[in-house]
């Protein structure tokens, strides 16, 4: 009762329930953005370039079509949600302490971790009304509206396979720059 991905037999309920279905959530939203902020991060020593690069990838990768956790949002419940975006959350800072020490080891981890932040901004910008309706003070509603402007959904699984793939190729062209 299990499925195969990777080489790697998943319970049941990781692949079918979605309350618990961390599976889903390891793409965009924070996974992604850290992902190239890390790599702004390694390839580019002054934060007063790297912060303001990192905080326009933001625009840069949501323009790109792809899946997050708030694809399909409406038809979640809120519970469901915020545990996924947890997760993605959680999952965006294990990928920025993997590459830094695989790939990027001469990286300060402090000055990656300021990076991907800044690039995830609009993202912790918006949370507290993506997750709990906050409009006071209005600063939360503003950056949620013009982040829906130029935010690019694509729904599973389309939407995870273009953005692994453009990760990946980032991922790459970093190492051998």
């Amino acid at each position: 009762m299990t499925q195969q991905l990777v080489f790697v037999k998943f319970p049941k309920y990781l692949i079918r329930n979605t309350r618990y279905n961390i599976l889903n959530t390891i793409v965009m939203t924070a996974t992604g953005h850290a992902i190239i902020g890390t790599v702004i991060a390694a390839k580019i020593g002054n934060p007063a370039l790297a912060i303001p690069i990192a905080i326009a990838s933001h625009v840069a990768a949501d323009l790109f079509p792809h899946w997050d956790t708030g694809t399909n949002k409406k038809l979640k419940s809120k519970s469901d949600f915020f545990i996924q975006s947890v997760a993605d959350l959680t999952l965006s800072y294990v990928a920025m302490l993997l590459l830094i020490i695989f790939i990027f080891p001469e990286t300060n981890l402090i000055y990656a971790f300021i990076i991907v932040i800044a690039s995830q901004g609009f993202d912790w910008a918006s949370a507290p009304y993506s997750f709990w309706g906050i409009k006071n003070p209005p600063i939360f509603y503003w950056f949620y509206r013009l982040q829906k402007k130029f935010d690019n959904k694509l729904d599973k699984p389309w939407g995870i396979i273009g953005q692994v793939a453009a990760l990946i190729a980032l991922v790459i062209i970093a190492i051998n720059l």
